[in-house]
């Protein structure tokens, strides 16, 4: 085990708004890790520049945008990056277009990874059968590298899927577990939700290419991925091996850029926004319809079905949408996509458990301001809203009046940070980073590891089940 005071040198690879918010700062505030360097597209220059400032232990390389594989100068250039600044470990945060290529390469130069959800994606994903089915090739392909490279070092291979290391799931999971435990009876429906409340105008719908529509993926390459995870992780917490389902099918609907049009048309546009509309829209309704044809999903609805032999044993609803209820008042986007922009979240869950338990989740943000203040706000429609309702049958409700009732604060310790981020969510992330540093330098063992790469087969194939059902318009069915 290495000195847990002996910094260790890590690379950044994307220096998005997502990057800029969470990596940099909580990179910066671990005192035994050095970011050696960091790499973002050429056109991102002017941004990430001033995002890293003027230090001189971090390299900035700016590269042109490439596809499907690392093109062979930049592979060469980054491996002896590697070897000459002795580099343990890489963070992933770039479109996840190129996750798989980055990640090919860090398995390749025995780096520990820790990548953003998705794992990855694919081009015309939403109508390219083939390519909806290729995000589960990619996983296994990635896998497979990664268990072929423990046999001879070993190392991690960690997704931010940071709902895992939120305190609120981890506390739902522990109910879960224990009446699975005290009464034999997994969980036999989940009804998921989420929001991420952005309203964007068609011709951002048509140009933007953070969280984008236009490469032919949306949510559920967004941030659906978290969803698909965290109803996995609900279900794994209630089951043991002999009521495990064995086969999974998905049927899923999709509402695209153009039915978006024709639920808001030029016309009432138009009418909300008056004659300025004219200076972000020069395109017809008939072209918007033409240029987005393939592009990417904007809501989703689906039915997972659980089976084992052959019955169905649990249904598992999931509603995302990123048109929902928002902040945006304005014509043009704001600078910061990411937490800016009018952006408003709702997440919620039902959770069932045969006749002994039902939980519910609701966290409800009601304005898109959350930096201009720095106080918890857990009450409803705050930043930090965050409530569990826990109703037990009275056989496992060793005489506790119910329903229970609990704050993120009742059950984690909310300390407010002066120097860090006050969102709860954003505090969780911080965590992610400083979980994934801490195998780096020594302090955690890969078995105190979470979100590794080999518990994420079944939200990947949700992930693909769910496109493939929508290009295909018929059930999607996968081992379990």
């Amino acid at each position: 085990m290495k000195n847990k005071e002996e910094k260790v040198s890590v690379i950044l690879i994307g220096c998005g708004p997502h990057a800029r918010r969470i990596y940099l700062p909580a990179l910066r505030s671990i005192g035994n890790v050095k970011l050696a360097l960091v790499i973002d597209l050429e056109s991102e220059e002017s941004i990430v520049r001033s995002a890293i400032g003027d230090t001189l232990e971090t390299e900035l390389w700016l590269i042109q945008p490439f596809v499907n594989t690392l093109p062979p100068a930049l592979n060469a250039r980054l491996s002896k990056f590697v070897l000459e600044n002795q580099i343990k470990g890489v963070i992933i945060a770039t479109e996840p277009l190129v996750h798989k290529a980055y990640a090919e390469w860090a398995l390749v130069n025995e780096l520990n990874i820790l990548i953003d959800k998705p794992l990855t994606t694919k081009v015309d994903i939403t109508s390219n059968l083939d390519n909806a089915k290729g995000i589960l090739n990619d996983y296994f392909e990635l896998r497979d590298a990664y268990q072929d490279l423990q046999r001879r070092t070993e190392t991690i291979f960690m997704i931010n899927s940071h709902r895992r290391f939120h305190k609120g799931f981890q506390f739902v999971k522990d109910q879960i577990n224990e009446v699975a435990m005290r009464t034999n009876c997994p969980i036999n429906f989940i009804q998921a939700y989420h929001s991420d409340g952005q309203w964007r105008l068609p011709n951002e719908i048509i140009s933007q290419k953070y969280h984008p529509y236009c490469f032919g993926y949306g949510k559920a390459s967004h941030s659906g991925y978290h969803i698909f995870d965290t109803i996995y992780q609900f279900y794994k917490a209630s089951v043991l091996l002999d009521k495990l389902a064995d086969e999974m099918e998905v049927i899923s609907s999709f509402i695209k850029p153009n039915g978006f049009f024709t639920q808001l048309n030029e016309n009432d546009y138009r009418s909300i926004f008056g004659d300025e509309y004219k200076q972000v829209n020069s395109w017809s309704e008939k072209q918007l319809q033409e240029i987005c044809e393939n592009f990417g999903e904007i809501d989703i609805s689906s039915i997972i079905a659980l089976r084992k032999y052959g019955e169905v044993v649990a249904n598992f609803n999931v509603n995302l949408v990123h048109n929902g209820f928002a902040g945006r008042t304005w014509i043009k986007p704001g600078k910061d996509l990411y937490k800016g922009n009018g952006r408003i979240k709702h997440e919620s869950y039902h959770i069932q458990q045969g006749p002994f338990q039902s939980i519910q989740i609701h966290a409800y943000q009601a304005y898109d301001k959350h930096d201009q203040n720095k106080n918890p706000e857990e009450f409803l429609g705050g930043k930090n809203h965050f409530e569990i309702y826990v109703f037990r049958n009275p056989l496992v409700a060793d005489g506790e009046t119910q329903p229970r009732v609990y704050k993120y604060s009742d059950i984690a310790d909310n300390r407010s940070e002066e120097n860090g981020p006050t969102i709860t969510m954003e505090q969780v992330k911080f965590s992610v980073v400083e979980h994934f540093t801490d195998y780096l330098v020594g302090k955690k063992q890969k078995r105190e590891i979470c979100s590794q790469i080999e518990d994420h087969i079944i939200p990947v194939k949700i992930m693909s089940g769910i496109y493939c059902s929508n290009i295909t318009k018929q059930r999607a069915c996968y081992d379990f």
